[in-house]
């Protein structure tokens, strides 16, 4: 064979490797947009994406810091050259269409706002924005339980039918989302309100409790009454904390032992307590003040009325993507109903400090976030909460 016959089989030979790993190429591609899904499914994904990066702005109600850039997210999905959001008469954001024809642009869209509140209705303006390169404009209201609380502007050139749709649907999203801020505000709010009144249950009868257990010790044991002073000090500094509503399994086992320490001054021999805590629980986040009231409900109706007193066990196991925290008491126990009353009473009664923290942990963590207590009458308590390791959202306080 000559070396041009050679030459010519080689370059076949290349020719239909390259071919093959074309078409393969090819292949791979046309699959690829495949998974990807068609225009349709591309642009609901793009509607659905700039929809959930605007939402936590408008958390904080329009009057928030975030507003404008909820607004750009807007305007990108409504594929307007411009969007304002109005509160009152009050242009809170803007966005697009360049900084020279922005002052126009946002009075027109302050009487664009006036004219939607009065009517309550979405509407189209052809001729609102006045020579602004022939810019028309729709208005839709931001209806919050009932009250017109804001109005979405869009403008383009000109404002066709899906446009007019579209800014009516994301009024009606806006309103939603600051319905959910609101209601965030609401249940942050209640779950203050609930701390505020463990804090008031807590302080009368174990101050009262501590302090003269600590002036029994004055003349006979001085310093452990000044031990004592320094365990009163720690506690109260950490229960009356103003700052965060979460803290670190360490800290509150912390104000724990001043806890006890001080109750073990009253009973004595009477209250035994064991700990059981893993290691790798103790930087585990969890709501303030939740452990402590269930080892306070452990003393005050399992071991006190007891006449041997108890045993109080305190235990933190690591329990995959949770922290399982529990507290069990052998003291007197009670009827399964009887409590399961208590706990869905609205009085400010016996066992308040259980109640309490099992509504937080609702709100924090669903109807299934609440606590789990098993018991019987003459059978002792246990109680029972799971908290998830992983909350973002939720940071401890520094100590």
């Amino acid at each position: 064979m000559t070396d041009a016959a050679v030459l010519a089989a080689v370059l076949g030979v290349v020719g239909g490797v390259v071919l093959t790993v074309l078409l393969f190429l090819a292949r791979r591609l046309a699959k690829g947009q495949a998974d990807l899904g068609g225009d349709a499914e591309q642009a609901t994904y793009r509607a659905l994406h700039l929809a959930s990066l605007a939402a936590p702005h408008l958390r904080g109600g329009l009057g928030g810091p975030d507003v404008p850039r909820a607004t750009r997210h807007l305007r990108v999905l409504l594929g307007a050259s411009a969007v304002a959001l109005v509160r009152g008469d009050e242009v809170v954001a803007f966005d697009g269409h360049g900084d020279a024809a922005s002052e126009a642009l946002g009075s027109a869209a302050a009487r664009i706002a006036a004219q939607v509140r009065a009517t309550g209705r979405r509407q189209v303006f052809p001729r609102a924005t006045g020579s602004t390169e022939g810019l028309e404009a729709v208005g839709a209201p931001i209806t919050v339980d009932g009250e017109i609380t804001g109005v979405v502007v869009a403008f383009a050139a000109p404002v066709r039918a899906p446009l007019v749709r579209a800014v009516g649907e994301v009024a009606d999203w806006c309103a939603a989302q600051l319905e959910l801020g609101e209601l965030d505000a609401s249940r942050s709010a209640l779950a203050e309100a609930e701390l505020r009144s463990l804090r008031a249950q807590i302080s009368p009868h174990f101050i009262y409790n501590a302090l003269t257990a600590i002036a029994s010790f004055i003349h006979t044991e001085p310093e452990r009454a000044r031990d004592l002073v320094l365990e009163f000090a720690d506690f109260t500094r950490y229960s009356f904390r103003r700052q965060g509503e979460f803290t670190t399994v360490a800290e509150e086992l912390g104000s724990i032992h001043s806890y006890l320490a001080l109750e073990h001054a009253r009973f004595g021999d009477r209250l035994r307590v064991t700990l059981r805590i893993a290691p790798e629980t103790l930087a585990t986040v969890i709501p303030f003040l939740s452990v402590q009231p269930l080892v306070e409900n452990a003393v005050r109706h399992g071991v006190e009325p007891g006449e041997g007193g108890g045993t109080i066990l305190i235990a933190a196991e690591d329990a995959a993507t949770h922290t399982e925290i529990t507290v069990e008491d052998d003291g007197v126990g009670m009827d399964p109903e009887a409590l399961r009353a208590l706990l869905g009473a609205t009085d400010t009664g016996a066992h308040v400090g259980l109640r309490n923290v099992d509504t937080r942990l609702r709100q924090l963590y669903g109807p299934n976030g609440g606590l789990v207590v098993e018991t019987n009458t003459g059978a002792g308590t246990l109680v029972r909460m799971r908290i998830p390791k992983s909350q973002p959202q939720h940071e401890a306080a520094p100590a």
